[in-house]
């Protein structure tokens, strides 16, 4: 399951784990969440389907699934992981920010509470700055692992 949004990081993140995590035959799902009732909800089964469709192109031999569901983020992420029974969770790091000595990011903190909480293997990918290239990787026992690939 990788959570997806209309973030480049989100687009990396789910690449990431087309090539790094998918093999053939198996079955990933594509998991947008609306936090607020009718916050881009005309937009979202347009991404959530495009996405879909791109990962279909990149690798036909994985199935594809897109869910739209509009809730809480945590709370959302945690029970799809355990309603499909999810192997493996794959979501976008940010950057941490500026001040990461004095406060952090709902997005990190969101990261972090799945990475603990999740009942699967939980990855978070954020891809490297231009020059650099790879992936900064972290889980529950590694973090920001740097992976050239």
């Amino acid at each position: 399951m990788v959570v997806v949004d209309d973030s480049s990081g989100a687009k990396h993140a789910m690449m990431w784990a087309l090539t790094h995590v998918a093999n053939r035959g198996d079955f990933l799902t594509l998991l947008h969440i609306l936090p607020h009732y009718g916050a881009g909800a005309e937009e979202a089964p347009s991404l959530a389907n495009s996405l879909g469709t791109l990962c279909k192109a990149c690798r036909p031999e994985v199935e594809v699934e897109a869910l739209v569901i509009q809730g809480p983020k945590l709370g959302t992420i945690l029970s799809q992981v355990k309603k499909l029974e999810a192997s493996v969770l794959v979501l976008s790091q940010t950057k941490p920010s500026t001040f990461c000595c004095l406060t952090r990011s709902s997005g990190e903190e969101l990261v972090e509470q799945c990475i603990n909480q999740a009942e699967c293997l939980t990855l978070a990918v954020r891809k490297q700055s231009k020059g650099v290239g790879g992936y900064l990787v972290s889980t529950r026992w590694q973090k920001n692992f740097w992976l050239l690939a």
